[in-house]
């Protein structure tokens, strides 16, 4: 079928379709919807009063409402802060509770407001997906082959990371998701009256117990903790949301002539939780591994449970179905391995051999569970040794309905059973390993020491002597270590060597305990060039991980290697980068070992505080680009591993639109995207509200991976666009740095932010400095950046240069470009619009109360430069939009602020006066600390962006 050519005219007609129909765009909710909201918030803002009064009495429930009241009224002036001022710190807690359990209520009314309002009347968001694909098809666009290919590779993986930026408890989360579920029932009109009168209770009840309950974690969380966190969602997720939701893709494919083989594998979930060793002492080998142990026995207690709830339904007789001689096979071979079992299941379930054959999948399960508890060895036929052995199991059962044409039965309960096992194993997810280059290094520096054949120490090369050498070692079988690992580990081995093989030893035993799915990518941090990657190659074929072979044998590879570009130097050396490490014949080996798949992580976090968010997200697509060009020349499918934060200055912003934003032809199936902190309680607390997250990403990685292929755009236009973003960029650029590497910055940030504070919140496990460092900028990690700056409500990172980057174009004669590339570029528009809500959340009056408060007044000056590029952003961003104000087309959003600054602006005003009172003093008051760290959890939760 011929495809139609479509003019640039055309092409950006629809570009604009597109995005009218975006969820940034759309942004509309009727007048309904929203009073509805306001509703519910009222209702537990109700609720919240009677139980502070019931619990502290009436006069601390005026106190709140007087404080509110003034804080509405005159934004923090002199009558709130004499009153804030004359509270004693025990009182102070009770304050900032109040507004505190507030937000974290009104969080999830809107959450749930939310998921009704996206799941009303409209198809979803695979659907349309899978219309334009239709159309697509129809019109020759799209060839049936490609989709094919594409669907085989298709592959979304959210991966949870531990990083410190959620700051509520689990605790806190589990009643907040009951909230939400009784709020639920109390909008369903057609409750009988005695049904609503005891939700009403429930919801008393409820929300009594959260202010029973304590926000702030007593201790500091360890990494058990975090992945303990991490496995709460996850098996909400593997139970609640994934089954339909694959089953919606799946009947969705039908519908267009496309089948979705039963063991794809489309959606998938990772974890740094455990594996994130950069900068974190407290994750050691030790620590890996309990947190695979704790992973596996969560796992395969949801497996248990699934097939449980499976053989309530499997009650097909031989009376009336036929089973296929495969399965009346294996149900002797099992029986034979498992004796006890079938004489206990034989007499009831003697005719209903997919019940049966389920009963020996169970115990199997519990037999698994079982082993990993005490340690014991595995029995063939007893216990699963992977994962891929239960899955053959099910799909046994389901060939034999399909067999018997019982198609209905075998994609119904069976099928769902099928791909949640593929899509989480035993695990739940998959841990993706991360260290520093510069601990490989270390490690080799002490083990080519121990040989002493170098004449130039290994510390002393210069990077092209070391890539040499590194290059020649990959070609070489001998060990590094002599008699081997586990007798060099006793010997004369040193800490950098030991602990490096130590944390490879643990990987290479995690494979062989739980399966090849557990760890499968080793992400090297601050990577410059190649000799960061062949480093940790050399010492992965030490332990056995990996053997880069040669041309005749190939290689064998356990583990792949992907490199983390984190600044936006490193950034711009991507692309070369990429080239080297392909064209090396032993490194191409381990690709091709890898099925030809090459990860990249690009961070957004650190190039964004190196180099500000125009600079830093104009980089990352450039990289994009570059990368993309390379795997296609060597024949390598890339999976871009994009390391978002929940804020906008570290990447944060709508993941769908995100994903459609990337440059045509980077995405070809597979994609990796970090979820952090409040990130994951606000897209999965609640399971309808997790269905849709996880449905627009999944349908915007087969849009961008079927549909986006090839730019269908004329050079001499996105040559423009290119040099007018490159412009864009430079001066933001320039101009963050300006203000960045004044030295009187890291003074006014830390006086008008609780950046300091924010180190005795017990919110990760991870130290929010760098260790060894002299206390600067650089020092300081992306996440508490971000964090301190929210605080204050300048939020600097999402904003700072993009007014005069915007403005160096205007000034250049590019007015209408800019228009065109937000009318038409997903990229730009995107970038834009993330930059927009982040100005609207900005309160420089807010801010102002900080600086007056806490910077001394010699460096307040620091504040009008801020203020002048914010009033520069925003009249910059309007310019381009066409909008009057801010948020304009999307009124949700800037009424659901609105409704948060009531309780927001008492709480900055309690914030300030209490850093002013524990910085003026140098005794210790706990309860003064206690309240003052209240303050930063609730603002952290009406404003839902920490780091």
């Amino acid at each position: 079928m011929a495809s139609r050519q479509r003019t640039p005219e055309q092409i950006l007609a629809s570009d604009r379709r597109d995005r009218d129909a975006s969820l940034f765009g759309q942004g509309v909710a009727s007048d309904e919807q929203h009073t509805a909201l306001r509703g519910s918030v009222r209702l537990l803002g109700r609720l919240l009063g009677e139980a502070l009064e019931r619990h502290e009495g009436a006069a601390l429930l005026e106190l709140v409402e007087t404080v509110r009241r003034l804080a509405r009224q005159d934004s923090g002036g002199d009558e709130l802060t004499t009153v804030l001022d004359d509270v004693d710190p025990e009182t102070a807690v009770v304050l900032a509770r109040a507004f505190t359990a507030y937000f974290q209520l009104a969080n999830i009314a809107e959450q749930l407001h939310r998921w009704r309002e996206l799941t009303t009347g409209v198809d979803g968001p695979l659907a349309q997906t899978i219309g334009r694909v239709a159309e697509a098809l129809e019109a020759g666009d799209l060839d049936p082959e490609t989709l094919t290919s594409v669907l085989s590779r298709l592959e979304y993986r959210p991966v949870f990371t531990a990083h410190p930026t959620e700051s509520s408890r689990r605790s806190v989360m589990r009643l907040l998701r009951k909230v939400a579920e009784t709020l639920a029932a109390t909008l369903d009109d057609e409750r009988v009256a005695a049904a609503r009168r005891s939700d009403d209770r429930r919801l008393a009840e409820l929300v009594d117990l959260l202010w029973q309950t304590d926000e702030l974690r007593i201790v500091k969380p360890e990494p058990q903790d975090e992945a303990r966190t991490a496995v709460y969602y996850l098996r909400s997720i593997s139970s609640e949301v994934v089954p339909e939701l694959l089953e919606e893709l799946d009947q969705q494919l039908r519908g267009i002539g496309v089948e979705l083989p039963a063991t794809a594998r489309p959606l998938r979930f990772g974890t740094w939780a455990g594996g994130d060793r950069d900068g974190n002492p407290n994750v050691t080998p030790a620590v890996t591994e309990q947190i695979q142990h704790l992973q596996h026995l969560a796992g395969l207690d949801e497996l248990i449970g699934a097939v449980d709830e499976l053989l309530t339904e499997m009650t097909a007789t031989t009376r009336v179905v036929t089973a296929s001689d495969a399965l009346l096979a294996s149900l002797e071979a099992d029986a034979e391995a498992l004796p006890i079992t079938w004489s206990t299941i034989r007499r009831l379930n003697a005719e209903e051999p997919y019940r049966l054959k389920l009963s020996f999948v169970r115990v199997r399960l519990q037999r698994t569970r079982d082993r990993l508890v005490n340690g014991t060895a595995h029995e063939p036929g007893r216990d699963y040794a992977a994962m891929s052995e239960l899955v053959d199991d099910l799909v046994l059962v389901r060939d034999s309905m399909l067999a018997a044409g019982d198609h209905l039965t075998a994609d119904g309960a069976i099928l769902r059973v099928i791909r949640t096992a593929v899509t989480f194993g035993a695990a739940l997810a998959t841990m993706d390993v991360r260290e520093h280059s510069a601990k490989h290094h270390d490690a080799l520096a002490e083990l080519f020491g121990r040989l002493g054949e170098l004449e130039t120490p290994y510390e002393e090369l210069d990077r092209p002597d070391r890539i040499a050498l590194l290059r020649q070692e990959m070609t070489s079988r001998r060990p590094l270590t002599g008699a081997g690992v586990a007798a060099a580990a006793d010997g004369d081995l040193g800490d950098a060597a030991r602990a490096s093989l130590a944390l490879l030893t643990t990987i290479r035993d995690a494979l062989d305990a739980y399966g090849p799915d557990v760890i499968e990518t080793y992400i090297v941090s601050m990577t410059h060039d190649v000799d960061d990657l062949f480093a940790v190659v050399v010492l992965a074929r030490e332990v056995g991980l990996v053997d880069p072979g040669t041309e005749e044998s190939g290689a064998r590879a356990r583990i792949g290697f992907a490199p983390l570009f984190e600044t936006v130097a490193e950034l711009e050396a991507a692309g070369p980068l990429l080239e080297s490490l392909l064209s090396d014949p032993s490194y191409r080996r381990i690709v091709a070992a890898r099925g030809d798949v090459q990860e990249i992580m690009l961070g957004y976090s650190d190039s964004s505080k190196d180099a500000g968010i125009a600079a830093s997200q104009w980089q990352i697509h450039r990289a994009q680009r570059s990368l993309r060009d390379i795997a296609r020349e060597h024949g390598v499918t890339l999976r871009l591993f994009h390391g978002r934060g929940g804020s906008v200055g570290r990447g944060g912003g709508p993941t769908a639109e995100a994903i459609k934003s990337q440059p045509h032809g980077s995405l070809d199936g597979p994609i990796k995207i970090t979820e952090q902190g409040e990130v994951i309680s606000d897209k999965y607390a609640l399971p309808g509200l997790g269905r849709h997250n996880l449905e627009s990403a999944l349908a915007a990685v087969l849009e961008a991976s079927a549909l986006q292929r090839r730019s269908q755009l004329p050079q001499d236009l996105l040559d423009g666009w290119n040099a007018t973003m490159d412009l864009v960029a430079a001066n933001g650029q320039d101009t963050y740095r300006a203000l960045v590497r004044d030295d009187a910055l890291v003074p006014f940030f830390v006086s008008a932010t609780p950046v300091d504070e924010l180190g005795k919140m017990n919110i990760g496990s991870r130290p929010a400095k760098r260790p060894g460092g002299a206390g600067g900028l650089e020092d300081l990690r992306a996440i508490p950046w971000v964090f301190g700056w929210t605080q204050s409500r300048i939020i600097l990172p999402g904003w700072f240069g993009v007014g005069s980057g915007l403005a160096a174009a205007f000034d250049d004669g590019r007015a209408d470009t800019l228009r065109q590339m937000y009318e038409s570029w997903a990229f730009f528009r995107t970038f834009l619009s993330n930059v927009e809500m982040t100005l609207a959340k900005t309160d420089l009056d807010i801010a102002a109360t900080y600086v007056d408060a806490l910077v001394p007044e010699d460096a307040r000056w620091l504040f009008e430069r801020i203020r002048d590029e914010h009033a520069r952003t925003v009249e910059q961003v309007l310019r381009v939009t066409g909008e009057k104000s801010l948020l304009e087309s999307a009124p949700v959003l800037r009424r659901t602020l609105e409704l948060r600054d009531s309780y927001l602006t008492p709480l900055h005003a309690l914030q300030v006066s209490l850093l002013r009172r524990t910085r003026d003093t140098d005794a210790d008051d706990p309860a003064l600390q206690r309240a003052l760290l209240l303050t930063i959890n609730g603002i952290a939760a009406g404003l839902r962006n920490t780091g």
